[in-house]
């Protein structure tokens, strides 16, 4: 059959170790023989970041906001042990905070819901998407090493030369400092985003910091997303019957382990992070969780929640056989693939998309798996395949889907 048209191109970020490898085989196999797929190519491999002083990381976020719709690959973010492997000039910054800084969004994470994998939590019924904030915190913080004795001042130094100052702490001995920042301007992006993001999905939303102990930092997320919903979202809200309201994160963590799921669950960026891994392991995998990174605009970068698969990567260097899931990768490919064509109004490729993801979900139901999955399945008699026949049996199933079958 003929290729299904593109006419604008996605931004393409390709990434490290055995993911990178994944994204050629999914390319190869199940996107390029059905899809005229156009991209905008971007290797955001910890090599080449390095070669360019990370500036193709600034290159191809900036496509993304140009182009509107992007997919990335997993990537490395170096830590000292990465900067020996690879012989890197230095430690360069996540990829990711780089990208979400540059986009100003907030990453959705949602796990894939397949028959065979039931969730660790027996009350979990429908998936609980993490809306985590993509600014500041601890990704754009400032460090010290205390080496003895003094004293420690936050200070703020106004543009009029005005200071306002707060003692951190009286040093005894030797410790360590943490500044974090965040700007009003990200947060009420944050905000919208996830309001806009519930109504879409029509579900409720829920927001939780700790304001009770952080009576400025996180108070003030509290008080912005309050504002705002109460200015210029509560009204739609309740017209979609939809709920709003905050929560303490110890509460909202509690809350969480008894539902049953269905809602928008959305954190600052470091609880975000942590609880959209919790998410994913108690709904089976890491390797079975969409993220999506939304800016106000409507812009859009899909990438998988999990990292590069080191330990499988090393293990293909060596010519062994590995059985790396690639289901999170694919459904980046889905969703970059289905937003474009949304935007370019491509129903074909919209089509596609649909197909692409259910024969995913098919060879799952039908016992044909990763060995991840396999450990957890409530499944029997299934069968356990390589990274590359995982791959394959979802194109058996793509070409029944495009062919009618």
């Amino acid at each position: 059959m003929d290729r299904i048209k593109m006419t604008t191109p996605l931004v393409e970020m390709d990434g490290d170790e055995m993911t990178r490898i994944l994204w050629k085989i999914i390319k190869d196999e199940l996107l390029i023989p059905y899809v005229d797929l156009k991209t905008e190519y971007y290797d955001l491999g910890l090599k080449k970041r390095d070669e360019t002083d990370d500036e193709i990381t600034v290159e191809a976020s900036n496509a993304a906001l140009r182009l509107g719709v992007a997919v990335k690959c997993a990537t490395i973010t170096p830590n000292a042990d990465r900067v020996r492997e690879y012989g890197l000039k230095q430690m360069w910054k996540s990829p990711n905070g780089t990208i979400r800084a540059i986009m100003d969004g907030t990453v959705f994470r949602c796990p894939i819901i397949v028959r065979g994998i039931e969730p660790n939590v027996r009350t979990w019924k429908k998936p609980i998407t993490i809306a985590r904030h993509a600014y500041g915190d601890v990704y754009k913080n400032a460090e010290i090493v205390v080496p003895g004795k003094g004293k420690a001042e936050l200070v703020f130094t106004g543009e009029d030369g005005t200071q306002i100052r707060e003692l951190i702490h009286e040093f005894d001995g030797p410790g360590v400092i943490q500044g974090w920042h965040n700007m009003d301007r990200s947060i009420e992006s944050f905000a919208r985003s996830c309001f806009e993001f519930a109504l879409d999905a029509k579900q409720d939303l829920w927001f939780a910091t700790k304001d009770t102990i952080s009576k400025k930092y996180d108070a003030r997320f509290r008080e912005i997303f309050d504002t705002i919903f109460e200015d210029e979202y509560k009204a739609r809200f309740d017209e979609a019957g939809l709920t709003y309201f905050y929560t303490l994160i110890d509460d909202a963590v509690a809350r969480v382990m008894k539902s049953e799921g269905g809602f928008i669950w959305a954190c600052k960026n470091y609880d975000g992070d942590v609880m959209s891994d919790m998410l994913s392991s108690a709904f089976g995998s890491l390797a079975m969780m969409t993220s999506v990174l939304v800016n106000p605009d409507g812009k859009y970068e899909f990438e998988a929640a999990h990292g590069t698969v080191q330990r499988h990567y090393y293990r293909h260097l060596k010519g062994e056989e590995t059985s790396t899931n690639s289901v999170a990768t694919i459904f980046a490919w889905s969703g970059a693939l289905r937003k474009r064509a949304q935007l370019d109004s491509l129903p074909d490729l919209e089509h596609f998309a649909d197909a692409l993801e259910r024969s995913v979900i098919r060879t799952i139901e039908d016992g044909e798996m990763t060995g991840d999955l396999a450990l957890i399945t409530s499944l029997s008699n299934v069968t356990r395949l390589s990274s590359r026949e995982f791959i394959l049996a979802i194109k058996r199933r793509l070409e029944e889907e495009l062919n009618g079958i």
